[in-house]
């Protein structure tokens, strides 16, 4: 038995009956871009939230956290009434969607793990929703399209947590492909799956900094941009989002007080280089996305003021280090990680560099890791 399936058994008294996995994402470029209708481009990784569970046969969902042995439990016939500490509201939002929905909820017992960094800006989060989805769903016999769960658990995170995150995050996890990456058109949720190029894999290099999307500038940044498209409509802009603007429209802004005109430029710039990402990853042109991904990073930095000198320092640290083709702040900003695309054979010095240097600049690190792009989230019976 796994340790998880060994927490869930000393919990609850018996042994799970299946699993549900969902993966983190990185995102590889298209920063800010998801809640202005923009472009992204993300992969699910390796790692994931992992949950083991069996039918309980009565009205009770009970849940059990690895990560601090914390409990949580509430009414599968009234899920939105019990108040749960900050972890359990997610998938306590995904059951409020299902009862919303009309879909029906079992009582069920599980034990959440996994070995997902949380706070370092890998969609912990949309992880734990989507593999509490399949959660539910494998405990009501029913199963859900997968556009239908990122949805869902999108609603969940905006609606009952009060993350007012874009919808990239739950695409990632739910439509993730192994050895691709995910193209995804925010507006239209149109999507297609990019090929990876052969014998780079992604590196997680966490600068042990935590952030949350609750707790941070986040929303300041959302509600900037709203305010930015307010203006341009005042002053006769046909717009309905940031996604309507071309690089060609940024001249419009030359009068917009700061710093709108800032946030503004990263957004439509960004989405030009998401863009140009999908098109060097489709041809093959790793060595193209080392200046597209350090002028993204600059962009946060400078036009959407989500940096810190931990991601310089770490940026620095994986260009320097063996095998580092391309590195940029991933994930909100304000922390958390930087993702790198490095020779898988070159991974292990990889690693052991770029933690060095990081740390010879004086920064402590959290993990770093490689990962080869991952499917996206899925359920599994336990056999004995």
């Amino acid at each position: 038995m796994s340790a998880l399936d060994d927490a869930f058994a000393r919990v609850f008294g018996r042994p799970p009956e299946f699993r549900t996995r969902a993966p983190g994402r990185v995102n590889l470029i298209g920063e800010h871009t998801d809640y202005n209708a923009g472009l992204v481009l993300p992969a699910a990784i390796a790692r994931s939230v992992t949950i083991a569970a069996a039918v309980n046969g009565s009205d009770r969902i009970r849940l059990y956290s690895m990560l601090d042995g914390a409990r949580a439990e509430f009414s599968a016939r009234a899920p939105g009434a019990a108040l749960l500490p900050g972890w359990a509201r997610y998938p306590q939002g995904v059951a409020v969607g299902f009862a919303a929905r009309g879909l029906p909820l079992r009582g069920v017992d599980a034990a959440i793990g996994g070995a997902l960094p949380i706070g370092a800006g890998l969609s912990s989060s949309a992880a734990l929703e989507l593999a509490s989805a399949l959660l539910l769903e494998h405990a009501a016999g029913i199963s859900l399209p997968p556009r239908d769960r990122a949805r869902l658990c999108h609603e969940a995170e905006v609606s009952f947590v009060g993350v007012p995150c874009g919808i990239m995050d739950q695409f990632a996890c739910s439509l993730g492909r192994a050895g691709h990456a995910l193209f995804l058109d925010c507006r239209s949720l149109e999507t297609h799956h990019i090929p990876f190029p052969p014998g780079i894999v992604v590196a997680v290099c966490d600068t042990g900094i935590r952030r949350a999307v609750s707790d941070s500038p986040y929303a300041a940044r959302r509600q900037e941009c709203d305010t930015a498209v307010r203006w341009l409509q005042a002053r006769g802009s046909a717009i309905r989002t940031l996604r309507d603007l071309s690089p060609e429209d940024l001249s419009e802004l030359d009068a917009a007080p700061d710093p709108l005109a800032r946030r503004v430029r990263h957004v439509v710039t960004e989405n030009a280089r998401v863009i140009e990402s999908a098109q060097a990853l489709e041809g093959g042109d790793v060595a193209a996305l080392r200046e597209i991904f350090l002028a993204s990073h600059r962009s946060l930095r400078d036009d959407y003021a989500v940096g810190r000198p931990e991601l310089d320092a770490m940026v620095e640290a994986a260009l320097d280090a063996p095998g580092c083709r391309a590195a940029r702040m991933t994930g909100a900003g304000f922390g958390g990680a930087v993702v790198a695309l490095v020779h898988r054979d070159d991974a292990d010095r990889f690693l052991a560099t770029a933690e060095e240097r990081y740390r010879r600049r004086g920064f402590h690190p959290g993990v770093l890791f490689t990962s080869e792009t991952a499917s996206g989230a899925r359920t599994a019976e336990i056999h004995a």
